[in-house]
């Protein structure tokens, strides 16, 4: 429904994938505008979830489409909802063990073209289920087929999280985003497609009385989980430049933030949505920082109220510091792309807002939990490059 709908995801990726190389994205293509020519990215990573096997050949033919050569090569990933940021760290530690020295990480997803409803219909999983059903660990194979909002179900009961709760954690989120976008934070971060020119998915107005009257969707009498307090079905694509810090002194472009650390962990399939609660620590730690409030801005995906209000609670995070501009249940989830996309909302608002670290998190269908930590480095190093 929403204004990217007809646009096929390569359509999407194309448009990131050419407006990230430029100097300023919204100028002609032309040579005199590359921050980056096409010629020297070595290798673009790309994370999607719901495209057919197909998009290997689609993704390709969007990177060729925008004058990126056939010799820069491509791959696509997918770990669920933090394929983007997947895409990101892949990029990253190819460069930080030699293999190449600039690429992009990238993310997209249509939902409109590929409804998440049917992907078990087009593609159910490919195992012998006896064996699945029988096997000594046979309740979390199965637990790993529990649809998402089941599991949001299942986090709130657990945690005794009540429908009040969630509700007001929703409504803040289109506060934060409606704000932003009123203030204009997120211009720098969008590349326009065709009029399409901002998020539309932003409800100024919502309140928790009106998320009140919406009925829980997955279970019908008792469970607290609505359409108003989970993340939107978006469509999107969001891509990210890295390269080395050698290479980046080489050519003078600024080094808008620094790649630190990156972690995956996993949990329980049947309430996947607390893997932020144990994928943060373990990134914070390999970047060698001891405390949670050392960290000055998160993002961290609002895949459902249930799972983020509890991960934000469990970690005992301050509420300011996450998600400032709103998250996933107003700007929308596209499986694909939010991995990606919250790294360019993370540095955009740590250098507005003059920050230091930051961390993006998510949690991942199936059980895991996946973050990551960057720096802005200050001025003095800033300005030394």
């Amino acid at each position: 429904k929403g204004g990217l709908a007809e646009h096929p995801p390569a359509t999407l990726l194309s448009t990131v994938l050419g407006g990230v190389l430029l100097k300023d994205p919204t100028s002609s293509n032309n040579n005199s505008d590359f921050l980056v020519s096409p010629e020297s990215i070595q290798d673009i990573c790309i994370g999607n979830v719901l495209s057919p096997p197909t998009s290997a050949v689609s993704f390709r033919m969007a990177a060729l489409s925008v004058n990126i050569p056939h010799t820069t090569s491509l791959s696509t990933t997918n770990r669920q909802c933090s394929s983007g940021l997947q895409a990101c760290a892949n990029i990253a530690h190819a460069i930080r063990c030699g293999s190449i020295d600039i690429g992009i990480g990238a993310g997209v997803e249509s939902m409109s073209t590929n409804p998440m409803h049917e992907l078990y219909e087009k593609f159910p999983p490919e195992v012998n289920w006896d064996t699945m059903q029988h096997c000594p660990n046979s309740q979390e194979v199965m637990d790993c087929l529990i649809p998402m909002g089941v599991t949001s179900e299942n986090v709130a009961r657990q945690y005794q999280l009540n429908r009040v709760t969630l509700d007001t954690f929703a409504a803040q989120s289109h506060v934060k985003a409606a704000k932003a976008q009123s203030l204009g934070k997120f211009n720098s971060e969008i590349i326009p497609v065709d009029n399409v020119t901002q998020d539309d998915g932003i409800r100024p107005t919502t309140t928790v009385e009106k998320l009140a009257k919406l009925r829980p969707v997955f279970d019908k009498t008792n469970g607290s989980t609505t359409a108003g307090n989970s993340s939107q079905l978006t469509d999107g694509a969001a891509a990210i430049l890295l390269m080395s810090r050698q290479e980046a002194i080489r050519r003078q472009i600024p080094i808008l933030a620094v790649w630190k650390s990156y972690a995956v962990e996993g949990v329980p399939p049947r309430i996947m949505g607390v893997g932020p609660v144990y994928a943060i620590p373990s990134a914070l730690t390999k970047a060698g920082i001891n405390s949670v409030d050392d960290v000055d801005v998160y993002e961290i995906n609002e895949a459902f109220a249930s799972q983020a209000y509890y991960s934000i609670n469990r970690l005992k995070l301050n509420p300011d510091k996450v998600n400032p501009n709103g998250g996933g249940i107003a700007l929308g989830h596209p499986l694909g792309c939010t991995g990606a996309r919250m790294i360019v909302t993370l540095v955009n608002e740590m250098r507005r807002e003059r920050k230091r670290v930051g961390v993006v998190s998510m949690c991942i269908g199936t059980g895991m939990g996946a973050a990551a930590v960057l720096e802005v480095e200050d001025d003095s190093l800033r300005s030394a490059l």
